[in-house]
C-alpha cells in the first residue's frame, strides 16, 4: 500500500516550520540618529585677576544679593537638541574678584586691597530657612568694590548654642578670607552683659580687630550716650583715634541710616558707615547693605578698623531675630 507524500522541501525550509515563533519581542532594531553636533560653544573667561578660576577648597558662588554678584557671560551655545524636549544644561558663572595688588611695605599682608579702595560694600546674605525655622544661623557677608568686584568674603563663626541663647547680644567671631581663601582678618566680639547699669564701663560692647590673625591692630569700643549710637575707634593700645557719631534714630524705615566717621575734635568728617535702605528686604529680614566710605589716603590700619566698625554697628542695631516659636496652654 503505497502513502501519499507531498513534494520534498529543503531541509533548511523544513527546519523552519518546525521551529514557533517566539512571541517575545526581539531586540529593537538600529537606530539611525540624525543628531549633528555643533560646534563648541565660546570658552568662559577666567575671574580677571585670578587667571586660574576660583581656588580649589574656595567657598562655591553665593546667592545674587541686592549688589551684583555675578560676571555675566555672552555668547549662544548651539542647539544640539530638540528644544523644550531635554532641561537646559545649568551653566555657573564664575564669581569676579577683584584684581590681585602687589605687596605693600607697611602694610599687614591682605590689606592691599583697602589701600586701593576709597569705599567698599558690605552685602550679607538672606537666609530664608532662618526666617522660616526661626533658627539662627551664622552671617556671611560679600564684601566688593564699586565694580561689582569681590574684595574679600566674612563668615561668622559662632556655635549654634551661643547664636540662639544670645542671639543679637551673642559674642562671636568675624573671619575674612582673600580670594585664595586665606584668612587675612578676624574680628572677635566679646560677651557684655547689658542687665546692669548702661553708663556701666563693663556693659559697653566692644570689637577687637586683628590682622593678621592673633595681631590685635586696633578696638572698636561703644560709648554711652542717650540719644544715638557714639564710638571711638582706637589704635591697639586702646588710644582713641576716630569717632563714630550715628543718626539720632538707627532704625530708619524708608531712608538710610548713616554714621559719620568723624575726627577726635568733632570738626572734620573723615568718612561715612551708610546702612542703605532695600525696602521690604531691610524691614523682613537681616540682609543688610553697607556702603563704607573713607579717604583714599587714610592709613591701611584706620579703614580696617572702619570696616570692623560696620560690623558691630550692624550686630547692635540691624541683626534682627528669627521670630521665636511660642506655644499656648489653655
Amino acid at each position: 500500500m503505497s502513502v501519499l507524500t507531498g513534494p520534498e522541501q529543503p531541509a533548511d525550509e523544513m527546519e523552519n516550520q518546525i521551529t514557533s515563533p517566539d512571541p517575545r519581542p526581539g531586540a529593537p532594531p538600529e537606530y539611525n540618529s540624525h543628531f549633528v553636533p555643533g560646534p563648541p560653544g565660546p570658552a568662559v573667561p577666567p575671574p580677571a585677576g585670578h587667571p586660574g578660576g576660583l581656588p580649589v577648597g574656595y567657598y562655591s558662588p553665593h546667592q545674587p544679593t541686592t549688589f551684583p554678584l555675578y560676571m555675566h557671560t555672552g555668547g549662544s551655545h548651539p542647539i544640539q537638541y530638540q528644544p523644550g524636549k531635554y532641561p537646559a544644561p545649568q551653566h555657573s558663572a564664575p564669581v569676579v574678584w577683584m584684581p590681585m595688588p602687589t605687596v605693600m611695605p607697611n602694610c599687614p599682608p591682605g590689606l592691599e586691597y583697602l589701600a586701593q579702595l576709597d569705599n567698599i560694600h558690605v552685602l550679607q546674605h538672606f537666609e530664608p530657612l532662618e526666617m522660616i525655622t526661626g533658627f539662627e544661623t551664622n552671617n556671611t557677608y560679600d564684601i566688593k568694590n564699586n565694580l561689582g568686584q569681590m574684595v574679600y568674603f566674612v563668615t561668622e563663626d559662632t556655635d549654634d548654642y551661643t547664636r540662639n541663647a544670645y542671639r543679637t547680644l551673642r559674642p562671636f567671631v568675624l573671619r575674612v578670607t582673600d580670594c585664595m581663601g586665606r584668612e587675612v582678618m578676624t574680628m572677635q566680639r566679646p560677651f557684655r552683659c547689658t542687665c546692669c547699669c548702661f553708663c556701666c564701663p563693663s556693659t559697653r560692647q566692644e570689637l577687637e580687630v586683628q590682622c593678621p590673625p592673633g595681631v590685635t591692630i586696633g578696638f572698636v569700643a561703644e560709648h554711652w550716650n542717650l540719644c544715638r549710637a557714639v564710638y571711638s575707634i582706637q589704635n591697639e593700645k586702646k588710644e582713641d583715634m576716630m569717632g563714630v557719631l550715628g543718626p539720632c534714630s538707627t532704625y530708619g524705615c524708608g531712608s538710610d541710616s548713616v554714621f559719620e566717621v568723624i575726627s577726635l575734635d568733632g570738626v572734620s568728617s573723615i568718612g561715612s558707615i551708610t546702612r542703605k535702605w532695600n525696602g521690604v528686604l531691610s524691614a523682613m529680614s537681616d540682609a543688610d547693605h553697607f556702603e563704607i566710605h573713607f579717604p583714599l589716603d587714610l592709613d591701611v590700619t584706620m579703614k580696617a578698623m572702619i570696616f570692623g566698625a560696620c560690623f558691630l554697628i550692624d550686630f547692635m542695631y540691624f541683626e534682627s531675630s528669627p521670630p521665636q516659636r511660642s506655644s499656648t496652654h489653655n
